[in-house]
């Protein structure tokens, strides 16, 4: 198996340097192989060269099985990186560029890790976003910037094939887990267009 590892900003950096040793032991362990290429994206390269995601690397990153990513985005309260310039030149292109449209957000609390919960009961599920639609696409403008007339827009756009497969993909993951239980989250009172789409789906 061959691992990108981007460790990227902030806290990336050390949150991927210990997944990595995590991964050293638990890979033999299950006959599982893999090389690691890193790769220095983020803040400080752009600031460095101007580059975000240079078509060579995405190029690299293709022929990887698996990408490790940190964190993106310059230091806080830092003027001088334009806001979702890493969000969507990095994070954002690689999810379009290889169509990686599952965003899995999985929650556990396990037995000994301490929790800010009074009663965590059973804490142990997996929020299935679509993660290449919706306000991903950057749809959206301004207009009369800086004035008190100002407008701006941000316009989320989902497809009939997105919703589908996004959905296809919940229930398959709902039907390998022991209760075998999907819920839908939706707001349809406010996003009456989308969710209809979503909820004839």
């Amino acid at each position: 198996m061959r691992l990108a590892v981007i460790g990227g900003d902030g806290i990336g950096p050390e949150v991927t340097a210990e997944a990595v040793q995590i991964l050293d032991v638990v890979a033999p362990a299950n006959d599982v192989s893999f090389t690691r290429t890193d790769y220095d994206l983020g803040a400080e390269r752009w600031q460095a060269t101007g580059e975000v995601l240079p078509d060579t690397v995405l190029g690299e990153l293709r022929d990887h099985d698996a990408i490790l990513l940190g964190a993106v985005g310059g230091r806080p309260n830092d003027t001088s990186m334009p806001p979702g310039l890493l969000e969507r030149g990095l994070l954002l292109r690689l999810r379009f560029e290889l169509d990686h449209y599952v965003n899995l957000r999985p929650s556990r609390v396990y037995p000994g890790v301490p929790t800010p919960l009074a009663d965590p009961g059973l804490v142990d599920f997996v929020v299935v976003r679509e993660g290449t639609e919706g306000p991903y696409v950057g749809n959206g403008g301004s207009l009369r910037a800086g004035t008190p007339a100002e407008i701006a827009t941000e316009v989320s756009l989902n497809t009939a094939y997105g919703v589908k497969r996004v959905v296809r993909d919940a229930f398959a993951r709902a039907q390998r887990r022991p209760r075998r239980h999907l819920t839908w989250v939706h707001k349809t009172n406010v996003l009456v267009h989308a969710g209809a789409l979503w909820a004839r789906v």
